[in-house]
């Protein structure tokens, strides 16, 4: 079964992904990604499925650790850009395949470890993209999922509409519980759960999606109100330096399939 916002989400990241490396290997962005793959404590027979990988930001750091790793992603110019920085690197035990998370192209119980990083805020629902990553996972194997944390119910649907405004193939962001839930209805063992902030730049943000001008003005406008006392928008911006800044929630979420 094919996203059903395959086309914005296949827009939206080939326009991304000449710029997607950089901004993902900022200090705190590199940082949390080395400390995410220290926490999985990966051993050298492992197969990994780095699922929705982007430019296998996750891949090729898991690499070095593992007997293989498959980088799987919707969109053919972020796969190519992952496939040129590992040959940069000269990463031999790394795959590059052109696919869903909603219909995974390998068979029950292959790969060891399964990670996704930002992924699920794309999705238009949560069930089926997880029940494919838990099918393909190994008994005992760890599922291991990256996303923003939505904001407080109050403020979940602005969030969401700028996060929209910004890159329309975004859906929504999900809260510790709901993703929680779907750990626990499919009997995983959840042995880590944490949510870490995140410094990103607006400008930076904005560029990286080529967002229209009059579109990032009004973003701009309404994170600026909020610094002044006005309404509230859910992403807690600030001035560092003269330039807003906000702070993104990322949660890490390490499960044992049982």
């Amino acid at each position: 079964m094919n996203p059903k916002n395959l086309k914005d989400i296949q827009q939206s990241f080939t326009t991304q992904a000449q710029k997607y490396e950089t901004f993902n290997k900022t200090f705190s962005k590199q940082e949390y990604l080395d400390y995410t793959v220290q926490s999985m404590k990966l051993t050298k027979d492992v197969i990994v499925l780095d699922a929705a990988a982007g430019t296998c930001l996750c891949g090729r750091s898991i690499a070095p650790l593992a007997k293989s790793v498959i980088c799987l992603d919707a969109t053919p110019a972020m796969l190519a850009i992952g496939k040129e920085e590992a040959e940069k690197s000269e990463i031999t035990n790394i795959q590059f395949i052109d696919g869903f998370v909603e219909k995974i192209p390998f068979v029950d119980q292959y790969f060891s470890a399964v990670v996704t990083r930002l992924a699920f805020h794309h999705f238009t629902e949560m069930e089926t993209p997880f029940l494919e990553l838990h099918r393909v996972l190994k008994s005992d194997g760890q599922l291991v999922t990256i996303d923003m944390e939505a904001a407080l119910e109050a403020l979940r649907d602005i969030q969401d509409k700028i996060e929209t405004m910004r890159d329309p193939s975004h859906i929504k962001n999900r809260s510790q519980d709901e993703i929680l839930a779907l750990y626990e209805k499919h009997g995983y063992t959840v042995t880590k759960q944490e949510a870490t902030k995140i410094p990103v730049s607006l400008s930076e943000w904005l560029a990286l999606t080529n967002t229209p001008n009059d579109v990032g003005n009004e973003i701009k406008n309404m994170l600026s109100s909020e610094l002044q006392g006005g309404s509230l928008t859910g992403f807690r911006p600030y001035l560092h330096d003269g330039e807003i800044f906000f702070e993104q929630r990322w949660v890490l979420f390490i499960g044992k399939k049982m």
